[in-house]
């Protein structure tokens, strides 16, 4: 059975959450991981000590990945501890809950630059590297969100369907590189960001309750292995929104 064994990936936010389910899936499935974090370091700690259970290497890198300085330095590092990237899951991302006329200009330019602008910044600097390696495996998270409007707000679903159109320009570009580039959209996964949410109900959810963490995690290692699929979004939903 195909596995990810000699891969190396890096896990933007990947010290809680999603992020780190999707970290220990990789592993589990013979990856070396970067765990990447921008304030919780013992959380990210804690990920690399349960993928160093599973046999294999991980490193927990600080860096804000909406900041392209930090992003450079980290994929150095990477690269520096680990060797070159060749799976990376563009996962940080924030949530802020508010009606449209709530929403600061502030407020908006953080939630775009965190969610959508550290896809791009992150993307453009280990893309390189999947280049002459003809082969990488580049995963989005969107959201259901970037669907249907979801339960947050204006601002978060505009960043996350810009990823999805990030993703189709990206898989397009780089689709003669061995590179594929896919999204998964979730819906209401129990994250800590879900359940402080209000407006963030099971009765949203056709199968009436909230997903869980390695729902994600199994369709993150999936598009890892898979050859044959770029540019889709795969939406783990509970049947919130179906295409």
């Amino acid at each position: 059975m195909k596995d990810l064994r000699d891969r190396v990936a890096l896990v933007t936010g990947g010290s809680r959450g999603i992020g780190a389910a999707v970290a220990i899936a990789l592993a589990g499935s013979g990856a070396d991981v970067a765990v990447n974090y921008r304030e919780r370091a013992d959380a990210a700690n804690s990920v690399c000590a349960e993928i160093n259970g599973k046999g294999r290497k991980a490193i927990a890198i600080q860096a804000d990945v909406a900041v392209a300085a930090d992003v450079r330095r980290m994929a150095a590092e990477v690269e520096a501890h680990l060797g070159g990237i060749g799976i990376l899951v563009n996962n940080a991302g924030i949530a802020h809950p508010r009606k449209l006329e709530e929403i600061t200009e502030a407020e908006w330019d953080e939630v775009l630059t965190v969610n959508l602008k550290s896809v791009f910044l992150v993307t453009q600097a280990v893309v390189g590297g999947m280049r002459q390696r003809r082969w990488g495996r580049i995963i989005n998270l969107s959201s259901v969100a970037a669907q249907t409007g979801g339960a947050v707000g204006a601002h978060y679903a505009a960043s996350k369907a810009g990823i999805i159109g990030l993703t189709h320009s990206c898989a397009s570009a780089f689709v003669k590189d061995g590179i594929t580039v896919n999204a998964i959209a979730p819906a209401l996964i129990e994250t800590d960001m879900v359940t402080s949410n209000p407006n963030a109900s099971p009765a949203l959810i056709p199968m009436g309750h909230f997903g869980s963490t390695d729902d994600i995690a199994s369709v993150a290692v999936m598009l890892a292995m898979n050859d044959y699929m770029t540019g889709q979004t795969i939406s783990v939903n509970g049947g919130w929104y179906m295409s």
